[in-house]
């Protein structure tokens, strides 16, 4: 017959049982989920590498928020020194260069007003559609994904551009949403655009892309 203690040792409590095995430091740590989509070469948000990790670490250090991949981010290329640079002197440049955009769309995330860029890129989409009816099924999405008050991804848009909207939707076109999509931009250019280029993840990311070209 075991002793009181031993019985106590054998008996695992419903507590106990419930817990997640405790890793002993000789045991090998889990593998971390791989990062889908990587579309932008290693200097983008969508994939990892030593690059990504250093920009990370300049985050947290700046008690800036850690982000998760981006989700469809657009295909590109790796930004020159000379274009992240010129990204600084005009919002116009910065929003016509796709790796622009992607770096822009990253920091958005950061301010939770990713929703803005996300529709602006959806009206784009939308002024080089021609076909009638992807037009309609395009026009109606983007009404229901950042017009609708009932979307968690509303834009600020003010009554004015409202209300022309709803009276264009009444006939979509590939220009129902030219209006808002000014308002969001000149949104954009104005408020979120002045802390990107005061940011940390901007400052790293010039002294990284200009370390790599220094390199090669």
């Amino acid at each position: 017959m075991p002793t009181a203690d031993e019985a106590g040792k054998q008996h695992t409590g419903p507590e106990e049982a419930d817990r997640p095995p405790s890793m002993s430091r000789n045991d090998p740590a889990p593998l971390a989920p791989s990062r889908p989509n990587a579309c932008c070469f290693c200097w983008c948000c969508c994939c990892s590498c030593s690059w990504n990790e250093d920009r990370q670490r300049a985050w947290k250090t700046s008690r800036e928020t850690r982000l998760e991949t981006i989700p469809n981010c657009e295909t590109c290329t790796k930004p020159s020194p000379e274009e992240v640079q010129s990204w600084a002197k005009s919002f116009d440049k910065l929003m016509k260069n796709p790796a622009g955009r992607n770096v822009f769309r990253e920091f958005l995330r950061t301010e939770y007003s990713e929703e803005n860029m996300l529709f602006w890129l959806a009206c784009e989409e939308l002024k080089g559609e021609g076909n009638k009816q992807a037009i309609d099924e395009k026009a109606r999405l983007i009404y229901e994904d950042y017009i609708s008050i009932l979307s968690p991804k509303e834009v600020s848009l003010d009554s004015r551009v409202r209300e022309v909207i709803n009276k264009k939707m009444q006939e979509p076109s590939s220009h129902t949403f030219d209006d808002a999509q000014l308002q969001i931009y000149t949104l954009m250019h104005r408020d979120s655009y002045p802390r990107f280029l005061n940011s940390a993840f901007y400052k790293a990311l010039l002294l990284n892309t200009s370390r790599s070209s220094s390199e090669s």
